[in-house]
């Protein structure tokens, strides 16, 4: 019992969702020593969804590893691929398969919506103490999972709000951890070396304040909302999406150079030029992003994209800008470069 209450301390422990994944998966493989254990969500469009691995470890293995995170979508298995976790997500409760080894899937979810599946593999079936033990695990880590959600989205739009841009950002920009170098005082994860660059995009409602003053704010949540459901059918499963407050939003994202990123960006600034929006019609949208640097911080890094942000309303609005394209052009000054001290 105690073990139990140890580890459950262990589980609650973390505010980074891959933390919170593979401290699932470490806990459960301490308490019922299978041999193996992965946590499995699924990513995607409704019709098209995909099996990303979140975290899966053996006795064996010092660091689980996990699935890029930037991963190209249609690289993973399709859910209908995998028949045995697709009729656990289907079904809602645990399915069982049996050969040289038992294989137990446990559906993965909120109170609302089943999104992943928990994969365990053990020699032979899970006792009756054993079940109940995985099910009473993980309505700790739902629970927990609702509190995070609670605490790191705005609650209008359902995007990442802005306390969690900081930590999300750093951690981005992190080397990931090498096996020597770990002490087991948190659980760690090993992916695949991610691909490109990080950038980072501020996008502004142009002339928002138009919105509240002649239809109310009412209305205006309403454009909020709806452009969050824009952005999120206009990037991908892993991009970051925050609601920095009022109209201003923040995407964090991986690409391979600047003219992907720009295409991406300049995707939404379309969709939101032409989506009808109720009682309102049109509105546009100003972007600017730039490429995240080795020595930025969060606040630097968001300084540079808002001032090519601040370059698109003052020459017309309804654009995107690269920051560093209007650096070369001789349209912004790199003031960040400028400022940059080395310290000894």
């Amino acid at each position: 019992m105690l073990r139990a209450v140890e580890h459950l301390a262990e589980l609650t422990a973390y505010r980074d969702r891959d933390a919170l994944d593979v401290s699932l998966a470490t806990t459960l493989k301490d308490l019922l020593a299978p041999l193996s254990i992965a946590v499995y969500r699924c990513v995607g469009e409704a019709d098209a969804q995909h099996w990303i691995l979140r975290a899966r470890i053996t006795p064996q293995d010092l660091i689980a590893t996990a699935d890029p995170l930037w991963v190209e979508i249609t690289s993973l298995p399709r859910v209908s691929e995998v028949p045995d976790r697709q009729a656990c997500l289907l079904s809602r409760q645990m399915h069982t398969t049996t050969g040289s080894s038992t294989q137990t899937f446990f559906p993965l979810g909120n109170g609302v919506d089943v999104h992943g599946v928990v994969e365990i593999e053990t020699e032979s079936a899970l006792d009756t103490e054993s079940l109940r033990l995985v099910g009473s695990m993980l309505r700790v880590f739902r629970n927990f999972q609702d509190l995070l959600d609670y605490s790191e989205r705005d609650t209008l739009t359902g995007l990442l709000n802005r306390k969690t841009f900081d930590d999300s950002l750093l951690r981005l920009m992190s080397p990931a951890p090498a096996a020597a170098a770990l002490t087991g005082a948190t659980p760690e994860l090993r992916r695949q070396p991610e691909p490109g660059v990080l950038y980072l995009a501020v996008i502004d409602i142009d002339h928002f304040k138009r919105v509240n003053d002649n239809y109310g704010h009412l209305i205006g949540d309403e454009v909020l909302l709806l452009l969050s459901r824009l952005m999120r059918s206009s990037f991908r499963f892993q991009d970051q999406l925050y609601r920095f407050g009022g109209e201003e939003f923040v995407v964090l994202m991986r690409c391979a150079q600047g003219a992907d990123a720009a295409i991406a960006f300049e995707r939404l600034r379309s969709n939101v030029e032409r989506y009808v929006f109720p009682q309102v019609g049109h509105i546009t949208i100003s972007a600017g992003f730039t490429e995240l640097r080795p020595n930025d911080s969060p606040t630097t890094a968001f300084d540079r994209a808002d001032k090519a942000v601040y370059h698109a309303k003052q020459n017309g609005r309804n654009q995107v800008h690269h920051h560093a394209l209007l650096v070369a052009a001789g349209k912004l000054a790199d003031e960040s470069r400028d400022s940059e001290v080395e310290l000894f």
